[in-house]
């Protein structure tokens, strides 16, 4: 949508995205109770110092990526989940989780984009680790990386509407809830100089 390109409007959904992954992962690391907890190749050891916010716009800031790619990449977060109900998203797995899904979202979206070693220094990670990871976030959405118009642009009013309204993300509960996935199924089921943004970038 060409609304995205807009620099309020993409901050309002960086703002939004990261107050939404903040509160899952805040109500998934209180109540673990929701979901079986898996220790994934995503799940680090300690919790990262950097908040979601920070991170996500780190990625925005040098992943010159497309706005539509924040959306896609939602969408396979949403997908991810759904399809890996013992994986919840938490404070030690949703950082890895959030690189991985705007890389993958890039390259599929894009004509243009960094390569995993790129990304692997925008996300503070090896690239050993950004691949395996890549890997593994693949095989979790069962290679399902299509999303059509109308599920791309159910998914973008759905963002547009929260944002301008702004109303805050969903409650806790029902976000970690069986019922918040049925809810997000029919809700949601809606190049610069590279070697210079390669030295700006500081690992985390």
């Amino acid at each position: 949508m060409a609304e995205l390109e807009c620099p309020t409007v993409m901050s309002k959904l960086i703002s939004y995205l990261s107050s939404l992954l903040q509160r899952v992962a805040e109500s998934n690391d209180l109540n673990p109770r929701f979901h079986p907890q898996k220790i994934s190749a995503f799940h680090g050891l300690t919790r990262p110092t950097i908040s979601i916010q920070t991170y996500l716009e780190r990625i925005f800031k040098y992943a010159n990526c497309s706005p539509s790619c924040y959306v896609v990449a939602y969408v396979y977060l949403d997908r991810f989940t759904q399809q890996q109900p013992a994986l919840s998203v938490n404070s030690f797995n949703v950082h890895r989780l959030l690189i991985t899904s705007v890389m993958v979202a890039a390259k599929f979206m894009d004509d243009m984009y960094y390569n995993n070693a790129y990304y692997a220094k925008v996300g503070g990670i090896s690239t050993t680790e950004m691949n395996f990871l890549e890997v593994d976030f693949l095989f979790g959405l069962g290679f399902q990386l299509n999303v059509n118009p109308t599920t791309f642009h159910t998914y973008c009013s759905y963002l547009q509407k929260e944002m301008f309204l702004l109303q805050p993300p969903p409650n806790i509960e029902e976000l970690s809830s069986s019922s918040y996935k049925s809810r997000s199924t029919k809700l949601l089921h809606y190049e610069d100089d590279q070697q210079q943004q390669q030295q700006e970038v500081v690992a985390v």
